[in-house]
């Protein structure tokens, strides 16, 4: 019974600091980068998954001492996909008692009809749901959108965009749509994506499974992952390495003459 008891203590013990890391680390990045004000309305998408389930608890609680006041609105997409539990996002809403909206867009089978069988499906799927978000938010008079991606998409899209599309790039914590018309945030930017299945296996939440894009085994996001995987696994804190030099970027010592002006470096000769 007491080697009962000192378990059970732990795993407490265990979830508490795991909560309280995920609350100080959400609250850390969305003061870093400013992402929410007094008076906002945040739109929060909701997908069915652990993060997005994990990012809407974290801002409810981040509600009850927050030194502003916001208010938010989960928002689900539903894209038809056969098979979709229509009822289980509602029923877990309205049983929190959280302001929500579903809207319904067949994006499924235009993603199905486009794309041939066996190719990437993300991009044409991404474009769509952005735009119904978009749409959404300016229904809803929202004036943030907030997305559930972590750290580690945050990685492992800085090296899908050097690898295949040659560029330095990533998703930013904060951006400026295309029409200037919204500002989508990305509230779990500094956190783990180990840390967040944790958390959501703890809060049982619902989750959906996706079968469109999600379950496709040969995306490139899926090798960049393996491959962060085991980098991390030979050298542990490599990818906080990582991620912390996407915070310290020295534009003189890379390649882009856009970001800094090399033809000015002569005049900057101390004669002697």
């Amino acid at each position: 019974m007491n080697q009962l008891n000192t378990t059970l203590k732990k795993d407490t013990i265990n979830k508490n600091k795991l909560e309280k890391r995920l609350k100080r680390l959400i609250g850390k990045a969305i003061y870093d980068f400013s992402m929410i004000a007094d008076g906002d309305l945040v739109m929060v998408a909701i997908s069915g998954g652990k993060d997005s389930f994990a990012m809407l608890e974290l801002l409810r609680a981040l509600q009850a001492y927050a030194p502003v006041k916001f208010e938010l609105i989960a928002l689900n997409l539903d894209q038809k996909q056969p098979g979709f539990p229509s009822n289980v996002l509602p029923n877990y809403l309205s049983e929190k008692k959280i302001n929500y909206k579903i809207i319904q867009q067949d994006t499924y089978s235009v993603v199905k009809k486009i794309i041939p069988e066996g190719r990437t499906m993300c991009g044409l799927c991404s474009r769509l749901r952005r735009g119904a978000l978009y749409k959404a938010a300016t229904e809803l008079g929202a004036n943030k959108i907030a997305l559930g991606h972590h750290s580690d998409d945050i990685l492992e899209t800085y090296f899908l965009n050097m690898f295949y599309g040659g560029r330095v790039k990533t998703m930013p914590p904060k951006l400026l749509s295309d029409d200037k018309k919204h500002i989508v945030i990305r509230p779990l930017a500094y956190c783990k994506e180990k840390d967040l299945a944790q958390y959501a296996n703890i809060h049982q939440f619902p989750i959906i499974p996706c079968n469109l894009c999600g379950s496709q085994k040969n995306l490139q996001r899926v090798k960049i992952k393996a491959m962060l995987a085991d980098w991390e696994k030979a050298n542990p804190g490599r990818k906080e390495t990582i991620f912390s030099a996407l915070q310290t970027v020295v534009p003189s010592h890379l390649l882009d003459s856009d970001i800094f002006n090399f033809s000015e470096l002569e005049s900057k000769l101390i004669n002697s």
